[in-house]
């Protein structure tokens, strides 16, 4: 019998076998929603029949595999890649090629996968949601045998080293060949094509270890393809095809030498190596290898003379031209304010009224951006740029509308008739609760809710209960909508609802904000009133919520719903309670942190006292910033710097990331922001096992400290932990404390609203809070490596930081290790936070100003970050002993983390 070699063997009706000397397998592109506008259009006006001519149009131009990539918001994508497969199926020119199915939702790939002929690829699994999942979905591959793609992705994320990318890889195979039955030649690894010549410098080596990942992995797992989507490597020179080709072909160029074997490419564009223009492919090859520094100015650089040659320039007011009611539709799904007021005044006097603008061509675009968010094609910085320049629009319509509305009630003045104007849209009051500070996701969803027609009334922050419910009836509004950052407020939320209840009122009330839950809510809030309470996780979630609760027939279907959903997690709540063990508080203290603290020395502090920083450089804290949270605020999910080059969201975070940068130029620049912080050291005591007294250099005690302690029952070996373990327990230690903020914003966020101009109103409150937690990596960093001293030699990077691979720890009251807002108060007292940097703590214990971060400082070594968890009866009573007082007291402080 004839030897069967281990090829990889694909078929549609026609085989594919993919042998050592087969030239590079181009999958074509086009039949993907995502990455071709014109076949997404086709597919959602359900022209299956003319999208098969795109195809049709990929296997003409030399496509060897066919991507079907269903991933639409707007489409039932299981039904659509049933319907175009089976279509696709009955067209032998086109199903002659073996087809790749493709999408991020496994569902639609099982749907694929049901109706293929022949032997199809899946792209792609990976094990990003642990590896019991990605056997199981292996398995079924295998069942419909299928070859697969597998990303370099795992649950720590995307591998974007070359270490990663190898090992990941590597994992996979054992996996799938040992515990699946994969063979070798039916795996395809992706290691992953990211974005290069961004302007960061981490991204710049992207494309070479791409190449040397292929290469190892191709020299340890010889059968294995690998494969890539290649568009990716371009993604900065987006809308400049002449650049992009290129740079797909000299990648392609070098990545085929090291064994790249086949790639997601627009099979009709590919250009051939040595026709590329000389200079051109010489700049494209410094970028990919990482030849030289300045690679990317210099290809930037020539882009830009590329673009000027071509359709860019007539392209950018084209527009212009379109009619007024397509002009101002245009201006507020791209956020272009700059001809608002001309358009605007040209539509109020080609409409009868200025309302009549707003009703019409005004509503009609800012549909078309609800629209767009609500389907994930368009992100929330693109959402509120798109309501500044609704906001500007009003505003010149609106004293129009005010003086028809005097003439109209002078009118009926004359004549003893009753005016009686009301508002047609739906209402929404919002108020961050009493007590909190906290305000930029409120802003957000208020902004959203805004873009959606609806009227929203935000009363601002530290709102008192009865101002809330006083204004909702006042106003008539239909929907209450509470915000809280920091665990007291949970408790003021239900307090609200109690009052709610209490008065009698009828309107449903949402609840949001980052110390929220769907757990909270249904538990705490929902018992509490029965006219519909609901957690509302995130902005682009808001518009559904509030559309159901506000449609008669929607309502009571969806409350019941939501009250079904609540009820089952009340009862989960109940069985986990009792399903938990705990130690008793003297177990738990015994069995503490293991520090072995023979032959250990204390580092002593250069100080002790405190330290006061007035008007500290801004310029310097910027370069500590953590952009991720800042991405996470605007609720575009994904690792910094990755997101700016994803496939979905990297267009839009770049410009984000640059708003917001040019926002920051401007900040520093003219001063408009103030740094101000403190710190302090002083010797620690530790007295007993969850108390430590701080003294100053002459023994007089100054405050004493008491932590609380993790209570659950842990695996054998497993310490139960306070953050009092970290300070020596028979000898004198040091603890150090610090407090910063970020002043003068309220100036500034006034000018913006005047200017209608929520965008920048919430990029400069996200920035203010991003710079205050830079400031505190900033004095942390001095901390260890000057004042305390304990790690002078510390070298760190910036990513290091982030990742907080430093010595010490720098926990804050009110979070996890240590969940009493209480304590801050002794912090503030010891440092005199209020004078030395004119910082003040709300009832509810939240700091004033919002921009603002406070900790303590430990140094040992081992002191880790860790969450208190839930504790036990004994110990609340014992802490409330204590820190003297009442059981009550202590209870409510301590609420969020009681069983």
């Amino acid at each position: 019998m004839p030897e069967i070699r281990p090829f990889l063997r694909l078929s549609g009706l026609e085989p594919l076998i993919v042998r050592p000397e087969t030239n590079f397998v181009n999958v074509g592109e086009r039949t993907n929603v995502t990455g071709s506008k014109k076949f997404a259009r086709l597919i959602r006006e359900n022209k299956y029949e003319e999208a098969l001519s795109v195809a049709r149009q990929q296997v003409e131009s030399g496509a060897q595999i066919l991507d079907v990539n269903m991933d639409d918001a707007l489409l039932d994508g299981v039904q659509a890649m049933t319907t175009f497969i089976n279509l696709l199926q009955a067209e032998p020119d086109i199903a002659k090629i073996p087809i790749m199915l493709d999408s991020s939702k496994f569902a639609i790939i099982e749907a694929g996968l049901k109706c293929i002929q022949g032997k199809c690829i899946v792209n792609s699994i990976s094990m990003k949601e642990g590896e019991e999942k990605f056997i199981e979905q292996a398995f079924i591959c295998r069942s419909f045998g299928a070859a697969v793609v597998v990303m370099a992705f795992d649950e720590k994320g995307q591998a974007d080293t070359l270490e990663r990318r190898v090992t990941i890889c590597e994992k996979a195979y054992k996996i799938l060949t040992e515990e699946v039955g994969f063979a070798p030649q039916d795996i395809i690894f992706d290691p992953n094509i990211f974005a290069i010549a961004t302007g960061i410098e981490e991204h710049n080596n992207y494309a070479v270890e791409f190449i040397e990942a292929t290469r190892i992995i191709k020299q340890k797992m010889p059968l294995v393809k690998v494969s890539g989507g290649v568009s990716n490597v371009s993604f900065s020179f987006r809308g400049n095809d002449t650049v992009r080709d290129a740079m797909h072909c000299v990648f392609l160029y070098h990545a085929i030498k090291a064994g790249m074997d086949m790639g997601i490419v627009n099979a009709g564009a590919m250009q051939v190596y040595d026709e590329i223009e000389p200079q051109l492919r010489e700049m494209c090859e410094d970028v990919i290898l990482n030849r030289r520094e300045d690679a990317t100015e210099r290809l930037v650089n020539f882009a830009e003379t590329v673009k000027a040659k071509g359709k860019e320039e007539k392209k950018d007011d084209v527009w212009r031209s379109h009619s007024v009611e397509e002009r101002l539709k245009h201006a507020l799904v791209n956020g272009i304010t700059d001809h608002i007021d001309q358009d605007t005044e040209e539509a109020r006097q080609k409409y009868p009224k200025p309302l009549d603008v707003i009703e019409g061509p005004l509503m009609d675009g800012m549909n078309v951006v609800g629209d767009l968010f609500g389907s994930g094609r368009m992100f929330l910085p693109q959402v509120v740029k798109s309501a500044r320049v609704m906001k500007k629009s009003v505003a010149v319509l609106l004293p129009y509308i005010e003086a028809e509305k005097e003439v109209r009630r002078l009118a009926h003045e004359k004549a003893g008739t009753i005016n009686d104007e009301t508002a047609g849209a739906a209402k929404i009051l919002m108020a961050t609760v009493k007590g909190d500070v906290h305000d930029i996701g409120k802003n957000i969803v208020g902004v959203v809710l805004g873009c959606n027609g609806y009227e929203v009334i935000d009363l601002g922050v530290m709102v008192a209960a009865d101002k809330i419910l006083d204004t909702a009836q006042k106003e008539s509004v239909d929907v209450i909508g509470l915000s809280g950052l920091i665990t007291p407020s949970l408790d003021e939320m239900v307090h609200v609802a109690k009052e709610m209840k209490r008065r009698g009122m009828k309107q449903p009330l949402l609840i949001g904000g980052a110390t929220t839950s769907r757990m909270h809510t249904a538990v705490k809030i929902a018992p509490e009133f029965h006219e519909g309470v609901v957690h509302v996780l995130d902005a682009s979630r808001s518009v559904t919520v509030v559309g159901n609760l506000l449609n008669k027939e929607q309502k009571p279907g969806f409350l019941e719903q939501v009250g079904k959903e609540y009820h089952k997690l009340r009862e989960d709540f109940k069985n986990k309670k009792s399903s938990k063990e705990y130690l008793i508080l003297a177990d738990a203290q015994k069995n503490g942190a293991r520090i072995d603290w023979t032959g250990y020395t204390p580092p002593k502090p250069t100080f002790t006292g405190v330290k006061v920083f007035e008007d500290y450089d801004l310029s310097e804290i910027r370069q500590y910033i953590d952009w991720g949270p800042f991405f996470i605020a605007w609720e575009m999910k994904g690792k910094f710097p990755e997101i700016l080059s994803d496939a979905h969201a990297g267009a839009e975070a770049t410009k984000l990331y640059n708003d917001a940068n040019a926002l920051l130029d401007k900040v520093v620049s003219e001063k408009w922001l103030v740094a101000e912080g403190v710190i302090g050291f002083w010797e620690a005591w530790k007295t007993a096992p969850d108390t430590v007294v701080l003294k100053d250099e002459q023994g007089n005690e100054l405050k004493t400290l008491e932590f609380l302690r993790q209570q659950i029952k842990k695996a054998e070996g497993q310490p139960n932990l306070s953050l009092s373990d970290f300070i020596a327990p028979d000898r004198k230690d040091h603890m150090g404390a610090f407090a910063v903020a970020i002043h003068g914003i309220e100036p500034h966020l006034q000018e913006f609203m005047r200017q209608h101009d929520d965008y920048n109103k919430i990029l400069l409150q996200a920035l203010a809070d991003r710079l205050a937690e830079a400031f505190a990596e900033v004095l942390h960093t001095k901390v260890r490596k000057e004042y305390w001293g304990y790690a002078k030699d510390e070298e760190l990077s910036i990513e290091e930081l982030v990742k907080e691979t430093y010595q010490g720890i720098r926990p804050a009251p009110g979070y996890p290790a240590c969940p009493d807002h209480t304590e801050k108060i002794k912090l503030f007292d010891l440092l005199n936070a209020q004078q030395n940097a004119h910082m003040q703590l709300t009832e509810s214990l939240a700091m004033y100003p919002a921009a603002a971060v406070s900790g303590w400082y430990f140094s040992h070594p081992q002191s880790v970050y860790f969450g208190v968890g839930k504790i036990s009866q004994d110990q609340l009573e014992d802490y409330s002993k204590r820190k003297g007082m009442s059981m009550d007291e202590m209870t409510r402080w301590l609420s969020p983390i009681l069983d």
